[in-house]
C-alpha cells in the first residue's frame, strides 16, 4: 500500500483533534479520558500503528515519532493531573509544551511524507 498525501493529512487532523480534546478537558468543557492518553487508543497512535508501522515499523522516522507521540500524551496527561489538582492556570500555561510536541510531530511527518 503506497501512501499518499491524504494518509499524512489524516494524521494532521489526527494531532488537532488530541489537543482539542485535551484543551476541553482543561477548560472543563469535558471530562478527561485515559483512552485519549494511551497510544494505542489514542487517534493519531492508531493510524501510526495501522497505517505506518506495517511498512516502516523499522525505520527511524516512524521510532522518533512513535516517541515523540508518547512524550506528547505523557505531557497531556500531566497537564489533566495538574488540573484535577485545581491547578488551571499551570495546567493551561503547559499547553506551550502541548504545542512545542506538536510541531515536533509534524517536522517528523514531514519527514516520513518525504522519505515514502
Amino acid at each position: 500500500m503506497e501512501l499518499t498525501n491524504l494518509d499524512f493529512q489524516q494524521a494532521r487532523i489526527k494531532q488537532v483533534l488530541f489537543k482539542s480534546r485535551l484543551r476541553s478537558v482543561l477548560y472543563g468543557v469535558r471530562e478527561p479520558d485515559d483512552s485519549l492518553f494511551a497510544i494505542r487508543e489514542n487517534p493519531l497512535g492508531q493510524w501510526l500503528y495501522a497505517v505506518i508501522q506495517p511498512q516502516y515499523g523499522s525505520t527511524s522516522q516512524f521510532l522518533r515519532l512513535e516517541r515523540e507521540l508518547q512524550q506528547m500524551l505523557l505531557t497531556g496527561q500531566s497537564l489533566v493531573r495538574q488540573y484535577q489538582r485545581g491547578q488551571l492556570e499551570e495546567s493551561r500555561a503547559g499547553l506551550e509544551r502541548l504545542d512545542a510536541h506538536a510541531a515536533r510531530i509534524e517536522t517528523l511527518l514531514l519527514e516520513l511524507e518525504q522519505a515514502v
